[in-house]
């Protein structure tokens, strides 16, 4: 399925792309036929695609990564900035450098890889764009305020870049929601398959799933597409009211 949406060839460069959503994103590309490069700040134990150490959040290391790219493959066509996250944190009581740790990373790094990508495809035939948002972005986000402040920033972000960097450029979002990696426990305890049940789909999403929405976003198959956000999840929350709402949904 994968190898019908035009990217076969193509020089893709996916933050964070060595594990979990990062990691299923990769390996949809490749599964395209891209050249896929990933970037972490350390190397990984099992590397997927060409692995570059960089810390997105540093200006020099991006400016030096963008470039080793460019002096390599002649060229950047998709960019897929997917590093972020962030621990769970009372807001009340995390500090202003922790705070501002998590919106450098979801929010300013994102624009700092775009930015020097975008300058790449300027000057040649133009390229896509896609940022790995949250769903926290448009929900509340307790435990994690500053993350879903900055995935809010983000999805704003994307439509302002993609009317400054049109129309050779397009930039995209996707709006993930809860997806089953290897920390998945981490976020939502030991009964994973409890939580996906919360879910309308009553499962959490694979990492590929969200790889092949950004590799469609980032195809030819969406070239009139710019600006969007995707939400990818499962259909969302059921709504908690439903719970405690005393109501003949049958009919009598």
């Amino acid at each position: 399925m994968e190898s019908d949406l035009g990217l076969a060839g193509a020089v893709v460069l996916v933050t964070g792309g060595v594990r979990g959503v990062g990691r299923g994103i990769t390996r949809v590309f490749q599964d395209c036929g891209a050249h896929v490069v990933t970037c972490a700040r350390r190397e990984p134990e099992e590397p997927a695609g060409q692995f570059i150490a960089c810390d997105v959040r540093d200006p020099e290391q991006v400016s030096a990564l963008i470039g080793r790219i460019v002096d390599e493959h002649g060229r950047l066509d998709v960019v897929v900035n997917n590093a972020g996250g962030s621990p769970f944190a009372s807001a009340a009581e995390a500090s202003p450098r922790f705070h501002d740790k998590i919106v450098q990373l979801n929010l300013l790094a994102p624009l700092l890889v775009a930015q020097h990508a975008n300058g790449v495809m300027q000057r040649g035939s133009g390229g896509s764009i896609v940022m790995i948002s949250s769903v926290s972005a448009t929900r509340p986000s307790p435990g994690t305020a500053a993350y879903g402040a900055a995935k809010a920033g983000l999805d704003n972000l994307t439509a302002s870049l993609a009317v400054e960097w049109a129309p050779k450029v397009r930039v995209n979002a996707l709006d993930v929601g809860l997806v089953r990696t290897e920390q998945a426990h981490l976020h939502y305890g030991s009964d994973v398959a409890a939580v996906g049940k919360t879910v309308p789909l009553g499962r959490l999403a694979e990492p590929e799933e969200v790889g092949r929405c950004a590799a469609f976003l980032a195809s030819p198959l969406a070239s009139y597409v710019s600006g969007a956000t995707l939400k990818v999840h499962g259909g969302g929350e059921v709504p908690a009211f439903q719970a405690a709402a005393d109501v003949d949904r049958e009919g009598s």
